[in-house]
């Protein structure tokens, strides 16, 4: 049976062998950039740009497969890293892809940098600064895991505030290069 780039039927969205060949280049850049690239001051920090394959992932080819890539790219960088798989930690990952999938139909519309910082602000409030320094906080911060929490919440502010900055220039850069309609990939299907 022949498909098109994406096709949208009675039982679901199905994804076309493009679409899930690209999901699983997003995989492998995430973990890349998340383990190969990045900056780890110390054992509950790490500045990296991996959300951003995870949310193209979201944003192209919907929320679901965003999600998937998000926790498969989690998982499959703990495996390879030293400081194992801890399942408290997967969840802004899949935030990240779920959130920009959801904002996909607000995205269609204008790919602009206003846009893209709406986009990605659900998912670096409530995954990366509030749901990972309370997690931290759980695994790290033995007796004092208020005073950890929020030490947490204010480092992580920080060290996010610049990630995010850096994220959707870095998205909108990716847009305006046309790369996403070169590959046939944009605009997603028809809604």
């Amino acid at each position: 049976m022949p498909e098109s780039n994406n096709k949208k039927t009675k039982k679901g969205v199905f994804l076309t062998v493009r679409a899930l060949v690209c999901c699983a280049m997003m995989v492998a850049v995430a973990v890349v950039l998340a383990r190969l690239m990045s900056v780890v001051p110390d054992e509950s920090s790490r500045f990296s740009i991996e959300s951003i394959p995870i949310f193209l992932s979201g944003l192209l080819f919907g929320p679901v497969a965003g999600a998937v890539v998000g926790f498969t790219s989690d998982l499959i960088g703990c495996l390879l890293s030293p400081f194992g798989y801890n399942p408290l930690l997967c969840f802004p990952p899949i935030l990240c892809g779920l959130f920009a999938g959801l904002f996909q139909k607000y995205l269609v519309k204008k790919v602009s940098i206003p846009r893209l910082a709406v986009a990605f602000l659900p998912y670096i409030l409530f995954g990366c600064i509030l749901w990972q320094s309370l997690a931290l906080a759980l695994v790290y911060g033995g007796d004092a895991k208020t005073a950890f929490f929020l030490v947490k919440l204010g480092t992580r502010s920080i060290q996010y505030a610049v990630t995010y900055v850096i994220d959707v220039t870095a998205v909108w850069l990716l847009f305006k290069s046309k790369v996403f309609t070169a590959a046939k990939v944009w605009p997603p299907y028809k809604m």
